[in-house]
């Protein structure tokens, strides 16, 4: 039987964007039906597998796209999009496969829904985009997206704290304004695409707070309080507002968490 951490290491050893999709639901769906033995015999590679495009450019080369106000910036900001969730595929078994021996079954069970979603999230962007006529690798994208991965390859606790907690958390902030834009330039598809990966996005951001806290409790440690000096530590620049209080809150991200840093 295959195990899930062999599950996961071929999600991330995906390199075509069709083949990781097809990969990641493959796995969700066999943890989901019993066909995965629940066991961590494989290690995860440092980085994942990527497709020859879109080129990966360092923050600083990457071209200014401006906020969707034209369709040109509404297409880019698309493109930047699709990547995002593309490399959220990857976090998402990659915390199950480095991480999910020394938790229950139940954490599989979140975070291969996760991923699940995330592959379902990419291909309906990357559907969009082809019907704009672009497609994803047709832009340079963000190289520096799995640099959190890295960063927190060894600490489990700091993995839930920056990737869901902090970088998926901004994503609540800022993606009601971009629906909005996307509304008011007449392309009601793409603002639903985007609200149905905003409401997916709350849920996510629980998992990695219901997680988190677990793993303070265990070790005695007040969740604000720690969550705070981790990403003071390494990862103070991605709290920002202006925050989105009301979804923060429905993943149970309360202010107590990021008031004080913001």
């Amino acid at each position: 039987m295959t195990s899930v951490a062999e599950a996961a290491r071929r999600v991330l050893d995906a390199a075509d964007p069709v083949r990781k999709v097809k990969t990641a639901r493959h796995a969700a769906r066999a943890w989901r039906r019993g066909e995965l033995d629940h066991a961590f015999d494989v290690e995860m590679p440092d980085s994942p597998a990527r497709p020859l495009t879109p080129e990966l450019l360092p923050p600083n080369r990457m071209p200014k796209r401006g906020k969707g106000g034209s369709a040109r910036g509404r297409l880019a900001l698309l493109h930047a999009l699709a990547h995002i969730e593309f490399v959220a595929i990857d976090l998402a078994f990659d915390i199950v496969g480095r991480f999910g021996a020394g938790y229950p079954r139940a954490f599989v069970d979140d975070w291969f829904s996760v991923g699940a979603d995330e592959a379902m999230h990419f291909a309906l962007l990357d559907r969009r985009l082809k019907a704009l006529g672009s497609g994803y690798g047709a832009l340079p994208a963000h190289a520096g997206l799995w640099e959190a991965a890295s960063a927190t390859a060894n600490d489990p606790v700091a993995r839930l704290a920056v990737v869901p907690m902090a970088l998926e958390a901004r994503g609540l902030d800022v993606t009601p304004a971009t629906v909005a834009r996307f509304m008011a330039a007449g392309d009601e598809t793409s603002a639903r695409i985007l609200q149905r990966i905003y409401t997916d996005e709350i849920r996510h951001v629980r998992f990695g707070t219901k997680w988190f806290e677990a793993s303070c409790k265990e070790r005695d440690l007040s969740p604000a309080a720690h969550w705070q000096s981790l990403i003071a530590a390494q990862f103070s620049g991605v709290v920002k507002g202006p925050f989105n209080d009301s979804a923060r809150d429905s993943a149970g991200l309360t202010r107590e968490y990021y008031g004080a840093i913001a």
